[in-house]
């Protein structure tokens, strides 16, 4: 067996993370259909909204050559790419929520036109919309996910990976965010990686860097983890880790039980929901 990306279990660090958290929400995340449209579901809110959007402004940006990066303002970018979140759509209960988002969004993108720093450098690029990797052909498992920014530094023909954080708070020391990022990018790519980086855009004017772990370790704890993801799908076992369900499959729950709003459909074919909860500060950590 392997060797076919279409029976494959693919991962990548969002999913890992929903598992890591609560098997049921992974489930409810990534496996649940709804049995009426066949649909995925997800719940939309600000914080959300705010990362995606955001997340398509520094994606634009890194596809303009670096001679034309600030040409043109990406806060006017912001503005057109906020039409397709505006209301309900993109979980705002309110007008004043709304503008309160979009004004710290505006906030954060004004921070990289005074000091855009590496992004002015020149980036590297992999040519590939979702780049990917055999993590293991044995397991027939997929490691896949985005990558925000790779800074290429010219003096050691090498790079810097660059992961943009929009939420208040910094991520967790344990995170294996940046090492599946180091992992993709060495796999998807020739280069080395001698840097990675959080750029904290909501307070930090610069990215702060942390320490370059062992991918191969990395990798193999990655492999370790995805195979318990494959043996639950197997077995369809995703218990929430505690009686009564968690900060993390609750929410998910309600869309079971018909008690949030259906708002439509996203460009994914996913059933987009709203809770009159989903300004909970739990969901305000947001990962692009």
């Amino acid at each position: 067996m392997g060797n076919d990306k279409y029976s494959a279990l693919w991962v990548s660090y969002t999913s890992i993370n929903d598992f890591l958290h609560c098997p049921r929400a992974y489930f409810l995340k990534n496996v649940y259909r709804d049995p009426t449209t066949g649909h995925k579901v997800k719940i939309v809110t600000p914080a959300l909204t705010l990362g995606q959007a955001i997340h398509e402004v520094i994606d634009w940006l890194s596809y303009q050559p670096k001679e034309k990066r600030m040409s043109q303002s990406p806060v006017i970018y912001l503005d057109s790419v906020w039409s397709k979140y505006s209301g309900r759509r993109g979980g705002f209960l309110t007008s004043n929520v709304e503008l309160s988002y979009l004004q710290r969004g505006k906030d954060m993108l004004n921070r990289l036109m005074k000091k855009p720093g590496v992004i002015l450098n020149p980036a590297v690029k992999i040519k590939s919309d979702l780049p990917f990797y055999w993590l293991s052909n044995e397991a027939n498992i997929i490691l896949c996910g985005k990558i925000d920014w790779m800074e290429y530094i010219k003096e050691t023909d090498s790079i810097h990976i660059i992961d943009f954080k929009t939420s208040k708070n910094e991520e967790e020391k344990d995170s294996l965010q940046l090492g599946i990022y180091g992992l993709l990018a060495r796999n998807c790519q020739s280069r080395p990686i001698t840097k990675i980086s959080y750029w904290y855009i909501n307070s930090q004017n610069e990215p702060k860097s942390i320490s370059l772990p062992d991918f191969d370790q990395v990798q193999d704890k990655i492999l370790a983890i995805a195979k318990q993801i494959k043996t639950a799908r197997q077995l369809k076992i995703f218990k929430c880790p505690h009686q009564n369900g968690c900060i993390y499959c609750r929410s998910f729950e309600k869309i079971l039980k018909k008690e949030a709003e259906f708002i439509g459909v996203n460009s994914h074919n996913e059933d987009l929901f709203i809770l009159e909860s989903s300004l909970d500060p739990k969901m305000e950590s947001v990962i692009l």
